[in-house]
Formats: structure tokens, sequence, C-alpha cells
């Protein structure tokens, strides 16, 4: 299979993406700040779950349209933008977790991440093992492998740095995938031949622990990207997986070693107050181990909303055995996990029908 290369901004490299740096990065000013904390203490309620809240309680005022131009950004130019200056001083955890969902709201529906079914993760290190059958790598001080998650958006909120290290990675899949084919063309080919990803002991009770996917595949001329080193390490201990071949193997090596290469790996600081958002199906990211402060006030805290967004793409044919709709407008993607219960569901109906999206193709 041979593709033309695309000429799209989120093929960069990391020089080119830095020197774009005007293009995708979003500040709030003093007003926007000051508008997002009156909307949160108007919100706010501790008798509520994030399941209760409205997009109409959460009127974003001035910060609307910068946040609407960074996702615009993520979306349908370079597939990652940072809002910076989110209001932090003065906000507890809790407080700004629901900052980031309600922000959230007004942009996509909302995705469960793991086995509990949970809609934010709190990223920080619990102690737990990433490179294991069952292991995350949100909940540990570890270096990720570079990967894309489960969903069409990533948005990662700040609220404290590490000690040290912790460093946020990006590449653009797109550019990963023109050097794969213009410096490996004998194996570019392996990438868009399915392969199993292991579920991590995360799969709903009617899934199959891992799943077929091919890192690559297309949609109407669109090139879209599928990659997790470690589940696919995973996935090869699973009774029944079929076993990759040696020169499948060095494919997916070539591309891994791809994607870490300084000339295409664009590394940034996420301060606390900041905002990454990720467009998953044209970016792969990663984050550098990190050590940790002794105060547990003070220790490295992120939230993680994933969102299935109103105005997303078409997906790929095969991109349905993980994403479960591929249609545009259609709420998709997420680690459905063992709690999904009527209360989640509930939710997504009501955050669908607000946006106009619909639940199934």
């Amino acid at each position: 299979m041979v593709l033309p290369l695309q000429d799209t901004p989120a093929a960069w490299t990391a020089a080119a993406f830095e020197a774009d740096r005007p293009r995708w990065l979003f500040t709030l000013d003093d007003r926007a700040r000051c508008d997002l904390v009156a909307a949160l203490t108007r919100a706010l309620d501790p008798a509520k779950t994030l399941f209760d809240y409205r997009r109409d309680d959460f009127d974003l005022g001035s910060a609307a349209p910068v946040i609407a131009a960074a996702f615009a950004e993520m979306q349908r130019g370079r597939g990652v933008a940072l809002i910076r200056g989110l209001p932090r001083e003065g906000l507890d955890e809790k407080d700004f977790e629901v900052l980031t969902w309600c922000i959230g709201l007004h942009h996509g529906v909302g995705r469960p991440q793991g086995k509990a079914s949970h809609y934010i993760s709190a990223v920080r290190d619990a102690g737990n093992a990433y490179r294991t059958g069952t292991g995350r790598g949100y909940n540990s001080n570890a270096e990720l492998d570079f990967h894309t998650d489960s969903t069409d958006i990533v948005a990662l909120s700040c609220y404290n740095k590490a000690a040290s290290g912790g460093m946020s990675i990006t590449t653009s899949s797109v550019a990963a995938y023109q050097a794969m084919r213009r410096e490996h063309p004998d194996l570019a080919d392996y990438l868009h031949q399915p392969i199993h990803f292991s579920r991590q002991g995360e799969q709903a009770p009617d899934e199959a622990p891992s799943y077929p996917h091919p890192i690559f595949d297309t949609r109407d001329g669109k090139l879209f990207s599928k990659w997790n080193r470690n589940r696919v390490t995973s996935a090869q201990k699973i009774e029944g997986v079929p076993q990759l071949s040696k020169q499948h193997w060095e494919a997916l090596e070539a591309f891994d070693a791809l994607v870490r290469r300084a000339d295409l790996a664009h590394s940034m600081w996420l301060q606390p107050g900041d905002l990454q958002i990720i467009n998953s199906h044209v970016t792969l990211h990663s984050r550098t181990d990190f050590a940790d402060h002794e105060d547990p006030a003070q220790k490295r805290l992120l939230f993680r909303l994933w969102l299935a967004p109103p105005d997303g793409d078409q997906l790929p044919e095969s991109w349905k055995v993980l994403y479960k709709a591929i249609g545009k407008g259609t709420v998709r993607g997420g680690i459905i996990g063992q709690q999904h219960d009527a209360a989640r569901k509930a939710y997504e109906q009501r955050q669908a029908a607000t946006l106009g999206m619909r639940l199934t193709d």
C-alpha cells in the first residue's frame, strides 16, 4: 500500500512546530481567568457528581473564544494546542478537576478511561508498575512509550508539576509515517496490517482481552494512527494472539525509533494552569519519568479528560473494533470498563443531545 505524502499542517517536524508556537499556544488573560473563576464559583456544588453538571451550568465567558480557537487548531491544524493561564491559585484539586470537566462539556462527550469506567483520570504517581500486563502509565512515575490514547481528543490540565522530570513530548504521526515511507519503504506496509493490542485486563464483559488494529489506516484521503508499544508487547503474551513475524517486529521497531527521534519529537514543560489538548489521530505523545515532591500537596498532578467531539472526522472501518462507532457526530472511543452503569449512560445520552450528537452509527 503506497499512500501519497499528505500536505497537512499536522505533518510537522520538531523545529517547524516550535517555530509555529504562536499558532498553537493560546493564553488566557486576566479577564478570562476571572470569568472562569466566577463560573466555577456559581456552578460548584459539593452534592453533585461530575455527571450532574450541565454545559449550561458553566459559562466560559471571555475565555470561550480562546478555548474554541485552541480546539480548532488541535482538530484541524497541527493536532496539538496548549492553553496557558487557567485559574490555579486558590483552587483545590477538586475545584480544578471540575473546571477541567466543565470546559470539556463545551467541546464533547467525555469518554470512560479504564476498568472503573471513570471519566477523569488523576495523573499522579500511585506507585503502579507501567510495564506489566495490567499496567497503566497515568498512575506511575515511569517514562512512557509514545502512544495514542483510545479517544479522539485528549485534554490534560496541569495542577502541579513534578520536582523534576515529567516533560511532555509529542510527535506528529503523519510526519513519522512520511519518514517511514522515505527511510524504510520495504517495511512501511507492515504498519497497515492489523496487530493485537492488549486491553490490559480492563475489558468490558463483552470484550476480548485484546483486539486487532492497524497502526495506520485511511478514510476520505486522511491518515489515522494508533500506536502503543507497551500494549502490543503485552498482547503478544496473551494466549491465542497471533505472533508477529521477525519482519513485522522490525517494522515496529523502526517506526518506534522514528517517533522518538529529536528532529520529529517536540518537548514542552506543562506548567500549573496549562491545558494541553491532543488529536489522537495525528499525534503521538509521551512523557519523561519524574521525581516527585515530598509534600503531598505539591506532588505532580494532572487531570486527563477524553472527549468525543461533535465535529470529529469519519474514522476508518478498522477503528470500529476499538471505538465502537466511527461516524461523524457519534459518541465513540474510550475504555468502557466494567462499571459502565445507568448513571454513566444517562450522562452520555444527555450530553450527546446537548451537542447534537448520536450515540451510535
